[in-house]
């Protein structure tokens, strides 16, 4: 049954709510305006009509927690700069890659740790409390899900807060890191530039020369952050784990996405394959609109901090 109007009394069309994002973290969100009545009248009959809903996320969450992205119009790392984020094959490959990643990671890593997460992450939350979230897959690596306490979480491309040997496997907590950076370089700091989405920031390479880089404690081996890489592959075990919890559930939203990484993308690819219904919440085009029965142009928190897990 299509929900009436009147769930939003409050909200005219076209509608203007608070803002989602808080003082000051404005810079990396697009402009957009405020999505209009009637179509947050038909996500909420799409959000009512699902009883195990899978939902997909993107940075486009993550910009209102002031962390930027890389596709965003105008505001993207790509729009503002033209520095692009670290290949797989370079940072296994070359250890002066490699110091100069972490250089950037150390220097980046407060101000990326203490970001929280938004009214969007916690309207997310809530459905999984009651029942209407059945399964998350996030494309970011900033934990800003887990620290809302989503529980029932795939973080597809891995979270930025651990670190992983590429010799032993062995997992360690990214804090810990950061206090063998400091013990091995106490007299080492750098200017930072432009902030970027991976936790990092720009430095120029003269900077980075006299950093030091900790191997594993373990087996002496390669550190590497515990993301998956720009030309690297998600592990099969977690793909295929994802298809399962997909094929359990009954309806699709996508949040701040544009889709544009396949293996987000093939995930709406399934979910058609299986005439699931699939809507979309995002500010630009995205990968999958053909896919969708309803996209909806909007910020994230805005429009979710409306939407009743009936």
């Amino acid at each position: 049954m299509r929900l009436p109007l009147r769930l939003f009394p409050s909200l005219p069309a076209p509608v203007r709510t608070f803002s989602s994002v808080p003082a000051g973290k404005l810079n990396f969100v697009p402009a957009c305006s405020t999505a209009d009545a009637r179509s947050l009248e038909l996500l909420q009959d799409f959000v009512s009509r699902s009883r195990r809903l899978f939902v997909v996320t993107g940075a486009g969450l993550s910009t209102e927690s002031g962390i930027p992205d890389y596709r965003s119009e105008g505001v993207g790392l790509y729009a503002r700069t033209d520095r692009r984020p670290m290949q797989h094959t370079e940072f296994t490959r070359s250890a002066k890659s490699r110091q100069r990643y972490w250089a950037r990671n150390f220097v980046g890593w407060p101000q990326f740790s203490s970001h929280q997460p938004n009214c969007a992450h916690r309207a997310l939350r809530s459905w999984e409390e009651k029942g209407k979230l059945h399964w998350l897959v996030t494309q970011n690596v900033d934990a800003l899900h887990s620290k809302a306490g989503q529980t029932r979480i795939t973080e597809l491309h891995g979270c930025a807060h651990r670190v992983t040997c590429l010799g032993c496997g062995s997992i360690t907590a990214r804090e810990e890191l950061q206090r063998r950076f400091v013990s091995l370089n106490p007299d080492w700091s750098a200017q930072a530039g432009a902030v970027a989405p991976d936790g990092d920031v720009f430095l120029e390479d003269e900077q980075v020369l006299n950093f030091r880089v900790p191997s594993c404690e373990q087996c002496g081996g390669i550190l590497k952050p515990e993301v998956t890489f720009f030309g690297d592959t998600v592990a099969k075990a977690t793909v295929q784990f994802v298809q399962e919890r997909l094929a359990e559930a009954d309806a699709v939203l996508v949040i701040g996405s544009s889709l544009q990484v396949y293996s987000g993308y093939r995930v709406l690819l399934a979910a058609s394959d299986k005439k699931m219904p699939i809507a979309i919440l995002n500010i630009g085009p995205t990968r999958a609109d053909h896919l969708a029965e309803l996209k909806v142009r909007g910020r994230c928190g805005e429009v979710l901090s409306v939407i009743q897990p009936l």
